[in-house]
């Protein structure tokens, strides 16, 4: 291509894709167009962060790089007094894709509240409020949404749908219209050199309804926005890349992570004495008045809205519970977890309440991983947990977690301090697996490539390179050179370029008291885990 006609890249993302589950049903011919992907184009499955999340890995798909670099860990960041606040769109520390590649489009992908202004669309997706401030830039696109798509919203909570799964389905379905109608107006509206769009759905269907039978009616869905996306690809003279930031898989049991802490030693409980005492005696705890107050037709949202944080936070320090947080004596913990994989030491020079000396942390560290390590289910026998450093994880940052605990096979990881560390998983029937799917499509790409092992990292250097523009030098994925056909793979634009940090990592704008409530406010009652 020449400067004239530089060349594009539509990246459709999709949301929490089992790439072996994929595979199988495109071989059996049920989805057309991810057959077709994979034999005129490259296919194989994707690696995901530690833990593999969406907050951690949607951030890497766009940056290249690993949490201890674009700077964002959960969808909390923990603070040194043990509160905690929403990660934005603004901790992201690294330039993503659509401040590399432009003109661009960025629709509906996590983690982009608030809506930045860039040289083209954005429509920022999970973690948005709502869609009234600042979900759209330009401020324009928001009245055009709210014109041609009513009724479009961010998300669906699957846990509002335990009793009624078909009523879910129903719904997904609809979200799923409503998002293609936006994708649909973002393509028509604006030019674009990126094209980057996220499908949340499926992550959202997985956790309520592991039934195969399902979830390929959902996938023949998906499958036709496949079909429209290489249509949208091809008259663009588009690369077509098409990504997953994580798998899926069932789960049976949660793993409370601060309760095996406080089985071995490493965390402290609050003693129920004075007010949380004689609340405990008489049955009272977080979860008692929760189910009182629905009783009454007071929701938590109605809590959020009407109720400043400091009067929340007060009250959930006092009325006992199983918080990760809220209920946990820091003045004698020694380790606790957050968020929920995060493992923290009580590192004296990190936190306000810490018990740990700094020279202490690794020995304690290693204490912790090897206790956590050796946990198994008293049922099966079986070890539950896999166990990361930190520090190998998130090298350059001094600040990230300590170490990284994830549920192996149907265990998946919580935070509570309940009193038992292993509890059925109810009605949350899969969750987030490492291995999610790459596929890539278009005339750079070679037909019929295999993708053994990339990660979620090598996705935005492949993308550029692809685009004919250079990778910036911080940059810990990989160019995927094997897809390209060897024009495009010994381009010079292999380079590498040094690009400006978009963020010191510091807050400058506290999100609004309408972001900043709602998910932590809600933890801090135990309405979520």
């Amino acid at each position: 291509m020449t400067e004239n006609h530089p060349r594009k890249a539509f990246v459709l993302g999709i949301d929490g894709v089992p790439w072996k589950l994929l595979e199988s049903w495109a071989n059996a011919c049920e989805l057309e167009h991810i057959r077709q992907l994979i034999t005129e184009g490259a296919a194989g499955p994707l690696q995901s962060t530690a833990p593999p999340t969406t907050p951690l890995a949607w951030p890497s798909i766009a940056t290249g790089t690993w949490p201890d670099k674009h700077g964002i860990y959960g969808f909390h960041r923990l603070e040194s007094d043990y509160t905690h606040r929403m990660y934005t769109g603004s901790d992201r520390t690294r330039p993503a894709l659509w401040d590399m590649l432009s003109p661009a489009v960025a629709g509906n992908v996590p983690m982009t509240y608030p809506a930045s202004e860039i040289d083209g669309a954005m429509v920022s997706g999970m973690i948005s409020p709502s869609t009234d401030g600042e979900f759209a830039q330009p401020p324009a696109l928001r009245e055009a949404i709210e014109s041609e798509i009513p009724g479009y919203q961010i998300e669906l909570d699957w846990n509002e749908y335990t009793d009624s799964p078909s009523e879910f389905v129903d719904d997904v379905r609809d979200l799923v219209a409503t998002r293609r109608r936006l994708m649909r107006l973002l393509e028509r509206r604006y030019e674009w050199r990126l094209f980057f769009f996220v499908y949340t759905a499926p992550d959202r269907l997985q956790h309520l309804i592991w039934d195969e039978e399902v979830l390929l009616d959902h996938y023949r869905l998906l499958d036709e926005i496949v079909g429209e996306a290489m249509e949208r690809a091809e008259a663009a003279d588009a690369t077509l890349y098409i990504v997953s930031d994580h798998g899926f898989g069932p789960i049976s049991t949660f793993v409370n992570l601060n309760t095996v802490l406080a089985e071995n030693g490493f965390l402290s409980r609050k003693a129920n004495d004075g007010a949380r005492g004689s609340l405990s005696k008489l049955g009272v705890n977080k979860s008692s008045v929760l189910q009182a107050l629905d009783r009454a037709g007071i929701t938590p949202d109605t809590l959020v809205d009407h109720l400043p944080a400091s009067i929340v936070s007060s009250v959930a320090e006092r009325i006992p519970g199983d918080h990760g947080l809220y209920d946990v004596d820091f003045d004698e913990t020694v380790a606790f977890a957050h968020d929920p994989s995060q493992i923290y030491i009580n590192d004296t020079g990190r936190f306000e309440r810490g018990t740990v000396s700094p020279s202490d942390v690794e020995a304690v560290k290693e204490d912790v991983r090897t206790a956590l390590s050796n946990v198994t289910d008293p049922e099966t026998g079986e070890r539950a947990l896999a166990v990361h450093d930190g520090s190998e994880l998130f090298e350059s940052d001094p600040t990230a977690p300590d170490l990284i605990a994830v549920g192996r096979g149907e265990y998946e990881e919580k935070t509570s301090v309940a009193e038992d560390a292993f509890v059925p998983a109810g009605t949350k029937a899969a969750s987030h697996r490492s291995e999610g799917m790459f596929l890539a499509w278009g005339d750079a790409i070679v037909p019929g490539t295999t993708v053994p092992d990339a990660s979620v990292v090598d996705v935005a250097p492949t993308v550029l390179h692809g685009a004919g523009e250079p990778v910036p030098e911080q940059t810990d994925g990989r160019i995927l050179t094997e897809i390209f056909t060897a024009a495009v793979a010994n381009e010079r634009s292999i380079s590498r370029r040094r690009y400006e940090s978009v963020s010191d990592g510091t807050v400058a704008d506290e999100p609004s008291d309408d972001f900043d409530g709602v998910e932590d406010r809600l933890r801090g009652l135990g309405y979520l885990e």
